[in-house]
């Protein structure tokens, strides 16, 4: 599909057509960036996307035990902080 780069103030741009913005599932954000002679545009995720299921699946398998004991955590606590 051919689209003519139209000006816009001082700078200048593209109209995407809405079933190619559909398609992509581009809403408000997105990132651009260059790769050759490319541009190669993205949309913007959110940066916790999937962590609900991955916390999900880390309790259905015991993975989300602490990395450190309570124990250790409470000395350390009480020995390094001055409050």
């Amino acid at each position: 599909m051919r689209v003519r780069v139209i000006k816009i103030g001082n700078s200048q741009g593209l109209r995407i057509p809405k079933p190619i913005l559909e398609q992509t599932g581009i809403r408000d954000e997105v990132e651009i960036e260059v790769e050759q002679d490319r541009i190669i545009i993205r949309p913007v995720k959110n940066a916790r996307e999937g962590w609900d299921t991955a916390f999900r699946t880390m309790a259905e398998r015991g993975d989300d035990e602490p990395l450190i004991g309570e124990a250790v955590a409470e000395a350390w606590d009480s020995a390094e902080w001055e409050w």
